[in-house]
């Protein structure tokens, strides 16, 4: 996990501002297969963001368990939706310059 400063921040928020979310919690909770479907996400797209269908109350709980598990960096929590970050491992993939 890398830290951002709060240029980089409000960068890729606005850089999320038009994306779906890609990953869903519903009823089921975050199993192995969200954390899978995330770090995939994660690794294809670098930002993404995640909608809380259920589990509304644990939003900050559970996020942090997808980014521990997934490696990824939290950008903001807007409502029941989390956009998560993740650098690119090869510098010629990366699609956000920080």
């Amino acid at each position: 996990m890398i830290e951002l400063t709060s240029k980089q921040r409000k960068y890729l928020e606005k850089e999320a501002h038009d994306l779906q979310p890609v990953v869903i919690v519903g009823g089921a909770g975050v199993t192995d297969g969200l954390i899978q479907m995330a770090d995939n996400s994660l690794a294809a797209h670098e930002l993404i963001k995640i909608k809380f269908n259920e589990y509304k109350d644990e939003v900050r709980e559970l996020t942090a368990q997808i980014c521990e598990k997934c490696n990824a960096t939290l950008v903001r929590i807007i409502g029941f939706t989390a956009i998560l970050f993740r650098e690119a491992e090869e510098p010629e993939d990366r699609k956000f310059k920080l």
